[in-house]
């Protein structure tokens, strides 16, 4: 709760990705409070007063699993809606004639994209979230400790060089800072 809140605010790719892991935390304890206590609550350095708000956050996020159908699989409305914004702003950002960079960042990204898409069954999803899912799978592998071949990790730095940059523009956009009308 309170990692996942301080993201939100600096960095809304991290935020998603973090958002993403305690999606799969909760499956992974069968959205189960008593096993999320033991499992990752108790695990915190933290008085009880605050094991209590993590608890009832985590039991939010499991009765919003619930009512959404996201227990087996995808992801929660609040975390879809944080890709919409996302989508909206790139597309902005893509159409303005005043971020020449972000372009040239975007079509040097594209052709990743473009394989990454070619590559899972989601061919529906955006650009967006393609970019998304890749640099979560590769947090997962990194976790289980699995090789990753240059390629990929070339790849994704690029996809993580371009996910930063507009994370970058979204903080920008949040504080009234970014100018891209025409």
């Amino acid at each position: 709760m309170y990692i996942s809140r301080q993201l939100k605010e600096s960095n809304i790719a991290e935020y998603l990705i973090y958002m993403w892991q305690v999606e799969d935390q909760i499956r992974a304890t069968d959205l189960d409070i008593d096993k999320i206590r033991h499992n990752i609550i108790d695990k915190y350095s933290i008085d009880d007063a605050q094991k209590k708000q993590l608890e009832d956050w985590y039991a939010g996020l499991i009765d919003m699993m619930r009512m959404e159908g996201v227990e087996k699989s995808g992801h929660l409305q609040i975390n879809n809606n944080v890709i919409i914004q996302l989508n909206d702003l790139h597309a902005s950002l893509l159409a303005s004639t005043k971020e020449p960079f972000y372009k040239a960042a975007y079509f040097k990204t594209l052709p990743y994209i473009v394989e990454l898409r070619a590559k899972s069954n989601k061919k529906d999803e955006s650009e967006i979230e393609t970019c998304f899912e890749a640099l979560y799978g590769l947090l997962m592998l990194k976790l289980q400790k699995k090789e990753i071949s240059a390629g990929t990790a070339k790849a994704m730095e690029q996809v993580s060089s371009f996910v930063s940059m507009l994370a970058n523009y979204y903080n920008k956009d949040r504080k009234g800072e970014l100018k891209i009308e025409d």
